[in-house]
């Protein structure tokens, strides 16, 4: 596209960058009134943003892609009914995973992130909610939640988030890594009464942010449905030591 050089474009004119120096200089034009003094200060910042300068503005560009995973729904049908009340702390977790960015792994000792996209929540708030989701899901449990609702917890499952990446370093497709360590504490003496790590491995069908938030979804799932199993019949080994034992009759 031809442009006519005898006449500057407006909108190229208008993206030059401000020259401090050929602002108002008070030692050489002694005559400028302070009002057109003012007025020239005020005006450099619109000149500075406007439209096509190439300048960074919150705001633009495509917004992220968030993504969010599935509570788990299925489980052992022989798991103990709880009758007791349990607490779901939200996760423990590092600075690096303690975030709505979605990460990944090169090599062991690095960790970076997704580029536009993230999860629709913290990823130890996510999983919070995705496992009291799960509880209730078993049929197994009625009185569960977080500590904010007051509950009196018989129980307090306490968890550390300790993997939740995708790594590139196994030499093939991505793998979604899911681990938690899990700890159910009984109250009110507040005394660890089991403990346990749950860890899986799911590898991406392709090389793709889509194929690995399945992969995400799909070890996540297995890691929960663990944990509430787990924690189900722990908790019901647990409340049964306490039960004062019949004696026998006659």
């Amino acid at each position: 596209m031809k442009h006519n050089n005898s006449k500057p474009n407006s909108a190229l004119a208008a993206c030059r960058p401000v020259d401090p120096a050929a602002g108002p200089n008070l030692e050489r034009e002694p005559k400028v009134g302070r009002r057109r003094l003012l007025r020239a200060v005020a005006a450099l910042p619109v000149v500075a943003l406007a439209p096509g300068c190439g300048l960074s503005v919150p705001g633009q560009g495509p917004p992220p892609e968030l993504y969010r995973l599935t509570p788990k729904s299925s489980f052992r049908q022989d798991l103990p009914q709880a009758n007791w009340q349990l607490i779901l702390e939200p996760p423990v977790a590092n600075a690096g995973l303690n975030t709505t960015r979605i990460a990944l792994q090169r090599s062991p000792t690095q960790l970076e992130y997704y580029a536009r996209s993230g999860w629709a929540d913290r990823a130890p708030l996510m999983i919070q909610t995705l496992m009291i989701e799960s509880f209730e899901n078993s049929g197994k449990i009625v009185s569960i939640g977080r500590e904010s609702v007051g509950l009196r917890a018989d129980f307090i499952l306490k968890t550390e988030l300790r993997e939740f990446q995708a790594i590139y370093y196994n030499n093939g497709k991505p793998q979604a890594w899911v681990g938690v360590n899990a700890k159910l504490v009984q109250m009110p003496r507040r005394s660890i009464v089991a403990s346990q790590s749950f860890q899986h491995f799911v590898e991406a069908e392709v090389d793709q942010l889509s194929a690995v938030i399945v992969a995400f979804d799909d070890a996540l799932g297995k890691v929960m449905r663990q944990i509430v199993e787990w924690t189900l019949i722990e908790g019901d080994v647990a409340v049964s030591r306490g039960r004062p034992r019949l004696k026998p009759s006659g």
